[in-house]
């Protein structure tokens, strides 16, 4: 099979061209030889990192897709795992001769074992829990071994379930508390317990029924992308409604809440919100928050952890005006109700905007210009662009008399290079800004072309986990040039590398029998600062760092994933400015350390910090009711505390500019919303010590 499915790919003019090949009429076994040689030959050529197909290319593999197909270790028993390992160093050689005897092996047993759960699971839910003794579980499965035996694997099921009912029952206890209507009913610890197993059950009952329903094709795209996925976290297959997702995810927002969402494990997660969306308004919703129940209005919530993330979606858009509950767990592993008036998402909210914040007079007038994200329209000439838009706020600032400008790219994700490499330039002269490289050849060198200088006055940037791709290239700049300050988390994201997607069809003419085959997206490029280092897995490291939830957390952003492309640098080009001058920074960034040192805020951020790694460390939970409540309830107290603490004003003269006041007062909502937004601006305490090192950058210029 190997020679007949034998296919090359080339590069051309910025174009993937495959050779035309011919097949025979094909099955479904000869089409997945295909699709998974016409993969690997791709990966081989394009990738800009190859990888050779050895014995520890496929242990690798094999790790990951057994780690993603039950990573809790709560379906395979020790024998199952023993089974599979005996192809533990064979996968590469299965890839050589186009075989699935492995991946056919474990889609057997992965289907026997869920079967075999299913088969005894409501019958450990049909007696009461006894949560009064002593007792635990782990909840890493890395920390435990896989069952013995079915009699060991029915034991661990029991925890679980235990688990799980225990945490729905201290929810219930803690509603039936918080209910402020007399005339609600109390019931029982046994009444409570029997809903709160019943709730368990149900959510399995919708958990068996999903599996039952996947595909071989569905398994098929886990193990190819466990294998692509030994290349580069970001370089996977996509089998064709897998792309018509990730299209409709790239393309706009979850229609309701203007949220995108994403699985993580059990879970569906938050991983980013959309500006000017629904939930972006409420405040509520965060990045990585878990979201545990949906409800509709004040009907009864439903419990959708084990859902895909596109049963959830179905849950939560809804038509405008409605209102959608969301319980979700917070990183602190609070659990909060959150309700979102479902709305069309406000685009010119993702656009860049700016404000004055008067300090007094020591520092004056500082502008603020936000931007959520690398925004460029290439379909339309004249099409709005960020560094454009930047451009603009920049002027009207400077019409203001500003001494000091702040650039916010927290929970930027990136977005045009054209964009960044513009938008840079407008606080230096010409020069180089980004290098980019392919595997082979000289780094191409992305420069600044416009000798003016738009603004030359003290310049801050401000970052933190979530500011990737052209955030990082921006930020990594102004530093290499020495011409802003950079203040943030511990570093940015992380994400160093360009990919791009190849459609895997081209590689056969004809025989449309056998297609879509699906695409490929491939990591082609990585991103060079202009001092030779890459932005990749360290990100850009600020000059003064301000901690947050995630101070101690040190595996974060593109270190969480598995086999990210390495750190690397490459030669420096030439570069400097005579704009400005940060001879004082050592000075400046002692003084904020010395503020965040006495600051109650921060001080309770780090505390909230270090809980957060505790928790994260500690996976042996209780199954003791009480001791499980005195645990959450610490965590409620801690929460609310520094809730009221963030609620506080710390920047109290916030204002638009003149110029802007004219277009905001012909719209009710956009004067709602710009008045939500300036006062979040005043409560924001990052933003307040920027100020004060602005103020200490100025007294020393």
């Amino acid at each position: 099979m190997k020679a007949r499915v034998s296919l090359f790919f080339s590069l051309l003019t910025g174009l993937l061209i495959f050779g035309a090949f011919y097949y025979p009429s094909v099955n479904n076994a000869q089409k997945e030889a295909i699709i998974m040689q016409t993969l690997i030959n791709g990966l081989n050529q394009l990738h800009y990192r190859p990888v050779k197909l050895n014995d520890d290319f496929s242990k690798k593999a094999f790790n990951l897709y057994i780690d993603r197909l039950d990573g809790l270790h709560r379906f395979f028993t020790q024998s199952e795992i023993e089974q599979l390992k005996n192809y533990e160093y064979k996968i590469d050689d299965e890839i050589n001769a186009s075989t699935y005897q492995f991946f056919d092996l474990s889609y057997n047993l992965y289907t026997q074992a869920i079967k075999r759960v299913s088969g005894f699971y409501k019958d450990l839910l049909k007696e009461p829990f006894d949560f009064s003794k002593p007792d635990a579980i782990e909840t890493d499965g890395d920390k435990r071994a896989y069952p013995k035996n079915e009699k060991e694997l029915k034991a661990f099921w029991r925890k679980w379930f235990k688990y799980e009912t225990m945490i729905r029952l201290s929810d219930k206890l803690e509603e039936q508390k918080n209910e402020q209507d007399e005339s609600v009913e109390k019931k029982s610890i046994p009444i409570l317990e029997k809903e709160a197993r019943k709730a368990v059950e149900e959510r399995y009952d919708r958990l068996f029924e999903r599996m039952a329903k996947d595909r071989r094709s569905d398994r098929l795209s886990d193990y190819l992308n466990a294998i692509t996925n030994v290349y580069d976290p970001h370089t996977g297959y996509f089998a064709p409604k897998d792309k018509a997702n990730f299209d409709i995810s790239m393309s706009g927002t979850l229609e309701g809440i203007g949220a995108r969402l994403q699985e993580d494990g059990e879970f569906t997660k938050v991983s980013s919100i959309v500006p000017g969306g629904p939930a972006w308004k409420q405040k509520g919703l965060e990045v990585d928050d878990k979201i545990v129940k949906v409800a509709q209005g004040d009907n009864e919530a439903l419990d959708v952890t084990g859902m895909r993330v596109d049963d959830v979606v179905k849950y939560i858009r809804g038509k405008k005006g409605t209102v959608v509950k969301l319980t979700v767990k917070k990183v602190d592993g609070t659990t909060q109700v959150i309700p979102i008036t479902r709305d069309v998402v406000i685009i010119g909210e993702s656009f860049a905007k700016s404000l004055i914040i008067e300090t007094g007079e020591e520092i004056g007038k500082v502008g603020y210009i936000r931007l959520p994200r690398f925004y460029a329209d290439f379909n339309r000439r004249g099409g709005r662009s960020c560094a454009t838009d930047v451009a603009k706020e920049v002027a009207k600032l400077k019409a203001e008399n500003v001494n000091g400008i702040i650039i916010d790219l927290r929970n930027n994700g990136g977005g045009s290079l054209r964009d960044v490499v513009r938008m840079s330039g407008l606080f230096i002269e010409e020069g180089p800004i980004v290098q980019v490289k392919a595997k082979e050849g000289k780094a191409e060198v992305l420069s600044d072309k416009d000798p003016r200088v738009q603004y030359d006055g003290p310049l801050v940037v401000m970052v933190n986990t979530y500011s990737a791709s052209a955030s990082e290239i921006m930020a990594a700049a102004l530093q290499d040039y020495g011409r802003a300050i950079i203040v943030g988390s511990n570093s940015t994201f992380g994400k160093g590398t360009v990919q791009r997607f190849f459609d895997l069809d081209r590689a056969i003419r004809g025989f449309n029998e056998i297609k879509p085959l699906g695409e490929v997206k491939l990591t082609i490029q990585k991103f060079y600062r202009v001092n030779g280092g890459s932005t990749q897995l360290k990100g850009v490291i600020p000059d003064i760092i301000l901690p947050d939830r995630y101070h101690y957390l040190k595996d974060l952003g593109e270190k969480e994933h598995e086999f990210p492309l390495e750190w690397t640098e490459i030669d420096p080009v030439d570069y400097s400015q005579s704009v400005s001058s940060l001879d004082n920074l050592a000075e400046v960034k002692a003084a904020s350390n010395q503020r965040v040192a006495h600051n109650e805020t921060f001080q309770m951020i780090l505390k909230s910090a270090k809980r957060l790694k505790e928790q994260r460390e500690d996976t042996n939970q209780t199954l003791n009711l009480d001791e499980y409540q005195k645990w959450a309830d610490e965590l409620e107290v801690a929460s609310k505390k520094y809730k009221k603490i963030a609620e506080k004003e710390v920047i109290p003269n916030v204002r638009n500019i003149k110029v802007d006041l004219t277009e905001i007062e012909k719209d009710e909502s956009k004067q709602a919303r710009n008045e939500d937004w300036i006062k979040a601006i005043k409560k924001d305490i990052y933003i307040e010590e920027v100020l004060n090192i602005m103020r200490d950058m100025t007294k020393k210029q």
